[in-house]
Order: structure tokens, then C-alpha cells, then sequence
């Protein structure tokens, strides 16, 4: 093995505001969209209490153990803001585990949206207001400056990349396609075209999805998967590449895959296996752009996304249901922020949040098991009533 041989670990943290089944005959009476409900898959509190305790509190207990144990075990969070809201509000014991994440200094902490959502791509002004709303959070919170953009589903384009650039970043995260990248692999830094100084990080999509996706799947031919076969996997990848970006949400540990499956021992194990190699490290995202010079210039024109076969926008704007739902939505824009009303522009701006859009997909085969698995809807017909309940209500809001 060369020497300086990094793994990239980004976690995603996550949690939406879920719209309860909010009635035609809520309309201009009740404004709760996200409470008050009787189904306990829209319950907000009970849904982020139970991945506390499956994900967030077990998983940051490891970490925790790991950062202590090894110096150059890193790692990169990004949190949206609607879980730092439910996480203050639900259950303030997991932002304080988090909290201690950070204070080791070993633990980079990202840009993203504040809402969870896609306005880059539907309206520039308000992208930039949730980006600075969630640098002001980060630094209420854990008094860390942000350095490097992930944006919401790692949705990205060229026009990202070169607005981050202007914004002041050193880098940005992608999903590391195989049609764009060609030949080329992921396991290096590349400069976005059209930028001079900012760096790309593109995720390594097939080693991060067998621990996101198929670690626990019984039919997978290479269940079970054990710490050793996967170091070998990653030494691989990595034998002519400095590094490797394994990119993924938090949940994956202890929430899509479960304790049950495993996974908490074999994150301990595989991390020891990678660390007691000479010259093996992690890095945090910007110790990565530090460390590596790019490779080459890299473009992506069309939006990019790590979401569905298709890797693009089409799991949230994909059919008439979600374009008909996004519309609405941004076209409220000037009209609520003119209303200078604080609770209906918080209400506005988590209806922003893209899961949203998500739950209204109806896609088949397993992209469509995977949007009906996280949704807490009967069907993408029933999330876009309800949300389309909550539009009227905003409107008639609006008129008052």
C-alpha cells in the first residue's frame, strides 16, 4: 500500500417535518400542519425519539469511542436544519452528543440548505437565504464556521459549484456517476469546470451503497458482509487513488440497517482494520481538499443527484403530482415573505423540505419501494392532497 491513504466518512443527518393528514376541512381553521394528527407515522416526536434511540444515541456513542481511541479517525457531518429543530425540541440529549462530537476536533461540520430543500434550482434568493440561515444555526449551536457545501441530496451542477465558489467555499460534494465520470474514478479530487479554486468530492456510490443499501440484504451475493471483506474491497479501490469518499445518511447505522444486522460492530471493526495499516488515515472533507491536488476538471450541466437509477431530479419532480406541488409552493415566495409574518414563513420553508416531494413519487420497481418505504403516506396521492391542503391554508393565511 502507498503511504497517505484516506477514507472520506460524510453522514448526512436528517429529519422532515411530516405534514399529518391535514383535511380540506382543516383548510383556514387549523394551521398544525405537522402536529395534532392521530397516525403515529406522521407523529414528528414519536418518529425522531425512536431514531434517537435506534440511530443517533448508539451511533454517536461509537463515534464518541472511536474519535478517543484513534487520532486520525475523522469524519463530516452536515444536519439539516428541520433535525437540529426536532433534536432542540425532542430530545436535547442527542444535540449534546453531537455537541461532543465536534469538540474533539476531529469532526468537520457542513453547509447545506437550512430546509432540506431544492430552491437552488427554483429560486436562487431563497437558496441563499437557507444557506446562511443554516450557518447562523451551526455557529449558535456548535460555534463551528462552515467550510465546504454539501447540497440537499447531493444535488449538484456546475452553476453549484461555481456559485460556491463565489459564496467563499473550498469545496463541494457529488455523487461520482458513472456517465459523467466516465473512465475516471471517484477517488480523487477534481476541479469543477468553469471554477480556479474550488475542489469537487465525488462519492464513491458503489462501496458507500453497500453499507447504505445492501449490508443487511439477505438475497445480496455478498451477504454477510464482514470488516474484513469490505477493508479488502477498499484497499482495492484506493491501490493507484488517494482516497475514498464514502458518503451516506447517519440513519444508515442503526435505523435502515439495523443493530440486528450488525452494523455497529462491523463499523468498529472495519475502522480498527483500516487504522492498523501503515500509512492508512481518514480525513475530514476539507483535510481531503487540502491533501490532494485535483485530478482533473470534472462537469456536470444538469443536476446531479445521489437519489434513484436516474440520478437526477426526477425523485422529486418526476411526474405532474410533484412539478404541480413545487410550483405552488415557490410561488408563494414574495407574497409570504412580504407578509413579514414569522410563523407562516416557517411554516412556508418547511414545506420547502424535500421529502415532501419525495413521498408524492410513483416511480416502479425498487426506486418505487424505496420512496413508499420512507413515506409516512398510504400513497403518493394521499401526500400530495395533504399537501396541497396545507398550500390553501398558507393562501387563505395569506389573505387575512
Amino acid at each position: 500500500m502507498n503511504k497517505n491513504k484516506g477514507i472520506v466518512l460524510y453522514l448526512h443527518v436528517h429529519q422532515p417535518w411530516r405534514i399529518r393528514e391535514y383535511s380540506i376541512f382543516d383548510v383556514a381553521w387549523k394551521h398544525n400542519y405537522f402536529s395534532g394528527g392521530q397516525n403515529p407515522d406522521q407523529d414528528n416526536q414519536k418518529i425522531f425519539q425512536k431514531v434517537a434511540e435506534k440511530s443517533y444515541l448508539p451511533m454517536n456513542a461509537l463515534l464518541e469511542k472511536l474519535l478517543k481511541k484513534y487520532p486520525d479517525f475523522k469524519t463530516s457531518l452536515s444536519f439539516s436544519g428541520t433535525f437540529l429543530e426536532q433534536a432542540e425540541r425532542f430530545n436535547p440529549e442527542v444535540l449534546e452528543s453531537f455537541k461532543r462530537l465536534v469538540k474533539t476536533g476531529q469532526v468537520e461540520i457542513l453547509s447545506s440548505p437550512y430546509h432540506h430543500s431544492l430552491a437552488f434550482f427554483y429560486s436562487r434568493k431563497e437558496f441563499e437565504r437557507q444557506v446562511e440561515l443554516h450557518r447562523w444555526k451551526i455557529r449558535e449551536i456548535f460555534g463551528a464556521e462552515t467550510r465546504v457545501l454539501a447540497n440537499t441530496e447531493l444535488a449538484y451542477s456546475d452553476d453549484l459549484a461555481k456559485w460556491a465558489e463565489q459564496d467563499g467555499f473550498k469545496g463541494v460534494l457529488a455523487e461520482g456517476w458513472d456517465p459523467i465520470l466516465n473512465w475516471r474514478s471517484p477517488n480523487y479530487v477534481y476541479r469543477p469546470r468553469g471554477t480556479k479554486k474550488i475542489g469537487l468530492l465525488l462519492k464513491n456510490y458503489r462501496l458507500s451503497d453497500d453499507l447504505a443499501f445492501r449490508f443487511s440484504d439477505r438475497k445480496w451475493n455478498e451477504w454477510p458482509l464482514t470488516a474484513d471483506k469490505f477493508n479488502t474491497w477498499v484497499e482495492d479501490s484506493v491501490r493507484y487513488a488517494p482516497l475514498l469518499n464514502l458518503f451516506m445518511d447517519y440513519e444508515t447505522f442503526g435505523e435502515h440497517q439495523w443493530a440486528e444486522s450488525g452494523i455497529f460492530g462491523f463499523f468498529e471493526k472495519f475502522v480498527d482494520k483500516w487504522l492498523s495499516a501503515g500509512g492508512n488515515t481518514f480525513y475530514t472533507v476539507s483535510e481531503a481538499l487540502d491533501a490532494n491536488a485535483p485530478a482533473g476538471e470534472i462537469s456536470m450541466p444538469s443536476p446531479v443527484t445521489w437519489a434513484d437509477a436516474e440520478r437526477d431530479l426526477t425523485a422529486w419532480n418526476g411526474n405532474s403530482l410533484q412539478k404541480e406541488a413545487l410550483r405552488y409552493v415557490y410561488e408563494l415566495e414574495d407574497e409570504v415573505l412580504n407578509s413579514k409574518d414569522e410563523g407562516l414563513i416557517s411554516d412556508w420553508r418547511k414545506l420547502q423540505t424535500s421529502d415532501h416531494f419525495y413521498y408524492m413519487g410513483t416511480k416502479n420497481f425498487t426506486d418505487g419501494d424505496v420512496h413508499a418505504y420512507f413515506s409516512p403516506y398510504d400513497s403518493p396521492y394521499d401526500a400530495f392532497l395533504y399537501y396541497m391542503n396545507t398550500i390553501r391554508d398558507m393562501k387563505s393565511r395569506l389573505r387575512k
